[in-house]
């Protein structure tokens, strides 16, 4: 069965870091690319940072470049979004999400662009 499963989100402090995890099963990291999204509250869904399987080039959304780091482990076939500087704003849903077609170049992450979707995990950033 193909599937991401996402974890690592909580309540943090402004500054504060979190790591989320995002497990992918049923293919390998490999083949497919990966992208993170998150979605306030009475917000449009955003792409955050996305990673070609080919070469491990990465994509980061301005809001987050400096602050934010996508990478991943073919081995445990999981992809890992590392949240520094955390602040308020980025309080959201996030959620990992696989690309629809096999060694798709990804740039700025488009939902429509991907087909397979985790179930979410929830960020929280206030003190």
């Amino acid at each position: 069965q193909v599937q991401l499963v996402e974890s690592g989100g909580g309540l943090v402090q402004p500054g504060g870091s979190l790591r989320l995890s995002c497990i992918a099963s049923g293919f390998s990291l490999e083949n497919y690319g990966v992208g993170w999204f998150r979605q306030a509250p009475g917000k449009e869904r955003e792409g955050v940072s996305s990673l070609n399987n080919k070469d491990g080039t990465t994509y980061y959304t301005d809001s987050v470049k400096g602050r934010f780091t996508m990478s991943r482990d073919i081995a445990r076939n999981t992809v890992y979004l590392q949240m520094n500087s955390l602040k308020p704003e980025d309080t959201a849903i996030y959620f990992c999400a696989r690309t629809v077609n096999r060694d798709a170049r990804i740039g700025a992450p488009r939902a429509r662009d991907f087909g397979i979707w985790g179930q979410g995990t929830q960020v929280t950033v206030s003190s």
